[in-house]
């Protein structure tokens, strides 16, 4: 891989790591394949891992006792999943499903308190990547209950097409329903005046992005506000796009030096 690979090759958070870093890292992170639908951990249970996705996305979900369910956050190759690991918790916080399957690196609850305790530059990024992570929680939360319908709808599909390459979209109506915690005729409904407005085509649990520009001026203010936390985020890293340096060249996808496996098989 080169220094200007592209971001969704890698994990964010691990490719700001120094060489030095890297190398007491790197024998605890297990590279894992996320087959879409796979819940990670759940609400109030103990964490056993933590993921840093590289390909896949992740829903971080919140769950009531009557089944009703609203994201309140979603994690790509830009954070961490399952930072209860570090924050003195040993439970999780919200459910953590794969959205898009993909691959991730994945490192026990146990070694990641040991790196967080050896290291004030490894805890330095956790700890800026939650505050980010928080301010995409809260800005949600705040998001399903004062806009419409249909901007809750845009700013959805842009912090998700933020995580993924291309801009097409496998999920069905009733998925985004549950996800945003509304009704699906109301997302059937939001769905077609995008459609009709000519940004968005959607047919049979597939969403091709047309005009992705139309979708942000469409979209209420939280989709810049949480992105321009993850902005700031990047550029306390030392860079706007991610990078590696030459430690860390053998970080993509055909790394020989990791133990590849399944989660299905963990």
């Amino acid at each position: 891989m080169t220094a200007t690979t592209s971001r969704f090759n890698t994990n964010q958070l691990l490719a700001t790591l120094s060489s030095a870093e890297w190398q007491h890292l790197e024998p605890d992170l297990e590279w894992v394949d996320l087959s879409a639908g796979t819940e990670l951990h759940a609400s109030g249970k103990a964490l056993r891992h933590v993921h840093f996705p590289v390909t896949a996305t992740v829903s971080l979900v919140s769950s009531m006792a009557d089944g009703a369910s609203a994201e309140v956050a979603v994690v790509g190759s830009e954070g961490m999943v399952g930072i209860c690991a570090f924050m003195g918790s040993a439970n999780a916080l919200s459910d953590a499903v794969v959205q898009r399957p993909g691959h991730a690196w994945r490192m026990s609850t146990a070694d990641v308190l040991h790196h967080t305790r050896r290291s004030p530059d490894f805890m330095q990024k956790l700890l800026g990547y939650t505050q980010a992570l928080f301010t995409h929680m809260a800005q949600c939360s705040a998001c399903n209950r004062h806009h419409a319908l249909d901007q809750q709808l845009c700013r959805w599909l842009l912090q998700h097409l933020d995580r993924q390459e291309g801009s097409d979209m496998q999920i069905t109506q009733e998925r985004i329903a549950s996800l945003l915690g509304v009704r699906r005729e109301g997302v059937t409904g939001g769905a077609l005046k995008l459609q009709k407005a000519g940004l968005i085509e959607y047919h049979r649990g597939h969403i091709s992005i047309i005009d992705r520009s139309g979708l942000e001026t469409r979209s209420c203010e939280c989709y810049g506000v949480v992105r321009q936390a993850y902005d700031r985020l990047s550029c306390a890293h030392g860079t706007a796009t991610p990078r590696r340096s030459a430690g860390m060249a053998h970080l993509g996808l055909v790394s020989a030096v990791v133990r590849r496996q399944s989660l299905q098989a963990a």
